[in-house]
C-alpha cells in the first residue's frame, strides 16, 4: 500500500476515479482494520504479548496509508478545480 502514484502527473478524469476506487474500498479498509483490532483485543486477553501491538501497528499502517492516499487525491483535485 505505497503511495507511489504521483498525483500531479494524473489528468483530472484519472484523479476522479481514483478517488471514486478509494470511496469504494472504505468498507473493506474499515472490516480490514476492525478485523486486526479484534486480533489484538483477543491477543491481550489470551496472553498475547507482543502479537497484540503487532496486530495494533499493523492497523495503524493500514488506516495511515488509506488516509494520505485519499488526503493526497482530494488535495490534488481540489487544486486543480480551483485553478479552472
Amino acid at each position: 500500500m505505497l503511495n507511489t502514484r504521483d498525483y500531479s502527473k494524473m489528468t483530472l478524469e484519472e484523479l476522479k476515479s481514483e478517488e471514486h476506487k478509494l470511496k469504494s474500498q472504505k468498507i473493506t479498509m474499515a472490516v480490514i482494520i476492525g478485523f486486526l483490532v479484534g486480533l489484538a483485543v483477543w491477543s491481550a486477553t489470551h496472553k498475547g504479548g507482543i502479537l497484540t501491538f503487532i496486530f495494533l501497528i499493523a492497523a495503524l499502517l493500514i488506516a495511515s496509508s488509506y488516509s494520505k492516499k485519499q488526503k493526497g487525491i482530494q488535495a490534488e483535485i481540489n487544486r486543480r478545480e480551483r485553478n479552472r
